[in-house]
């Protein structure tokens, strides 16, 4: 229904319970937060599933009444699934039966933070977290807030504590620096439809050299093909990188504070959602891992 008009090929949609009955080596499934996983648990029996919602990217099954408010009713399930980051869990992925393709936000943060594991021993764990999202991180449900007369001009911070996306990241910046990893986490709505640009704050406890700090992030941005690190003291701006799969990075010190300042951009639709399940299901199905993701960034 979003392309009424646009037919692409010879694509007709099909409506998901007839999808469901029809054979296929791999589904994806999109439906809200809490109601995803009765069709993730039966379409897991005879093909392999990439689930877009938050029903299966928490390992314990426990967590989904703190931060999702409701019981899981598949726990077995929820401790096979893997966790969709492919930087981090590409190996995984490739065996794996159901894939939990990660929030946009911990998209952004997780990979912007991913080269500091080489410092793990030297820096906080106690990470801030200041994040935007233009519209479309919403979804596309009629709120005043996000209508374009009353977002317009305005910028907004929202869910300034307990955020759900923060159990993901928690959970995987403790695996990434070796220990409990705290996320003080907040989000913002820019008037933009679509990108994220996430800053992340990183105490150090011992000094880390620019020249240290650039050669981590040269060495990790190396072994991803949508890592990309950003030209030397630029800043990434979610411009360069919407319409694409890339999520674009730098670090800077703060020597003045003590701190490591790492920024990032993703699409939010592409890496944090959509593209970021084409490049799991590329991993799974032993395809080229950029497989029809690469794109030129829309400009302006």
């Amino acid at each position: 229904d979003a392309f009424p008009a646009a037919p692409v090929g010879d694509a007709a949609f099909v409506s998901h319970d007839k999808g469901a009955a029809t054979p296929a080596d791999l589904y994806f499934v999109a439906f809200p937060h809490g109601k995803a996983h009765p069709f993730v648990h039966k379409l897991a029996k005879k093909a392999r599933v990439i689930d877009i919602s938050a029903d299966f990217r928490l390992r314990d099954p426990a967590a989904y009444e703190k931060w999702y408010h409701f019981k899981h009713p598949y726990p077995a399930l929820v401790k096979s699934a893997v966790y969709g980051l492919p930087e981090v869990y590409k190996p995984a992925i490739r065996k794996a039966r159901v894939v939990a393709n990660p929030g946009c936000y911990p998209t952004s943060v997780l990979l912007g933070l991913l080269p500091l594991k080489a410092f793990a021993n030297r820096l906080s764990r106690d990470i801030i977290v200041d994040a935007k999202s233009g519209y479309s991180g919403a979804g596309r449900s009629a709120k005043i807030n996000l209508l374009l007369s009353e977002g317009y001009g305005d910028f907004t911070a929202y869910k300034v504590v307990r955020h759900n996306h923060i159990s993901e990241m928690q959970q995987e910046a403790s695996g990434m620096f070796g220990g409990e990893a705290r996320i003080a986490f907040t989000p913002h709505l820019i008037p933009a439809p679509r990108g994220i640009l996430s800053t992340m704050y990183v105490r150090m406890l011992e000094p880390v050299s620019a020249d240290e700090l650039r050669a981590a992030y040269e060495k990790e941005c190396a072994r991803h093909p949508f890592l990309q690190l950003a030209d030397p003291d630029k800043v990434p701006a979610i411009k360069q990188v919407n319409g694409t799969n890339l999520c674009l990075v730098n670090a800077f010190v703060d020597e003045d504070n003590g701190l490591i300042k790492v920024v990032s951009a993703i699409d939010n639709l592409i890496k944090g959602a959509a593209g970021q399940a084409v490049q799991n299901m590329n991993i799974m199905f032993g395809i080229k891992e950029t497989a029809g993701l690469a794109a030129t960034p829309i400009v302006p």
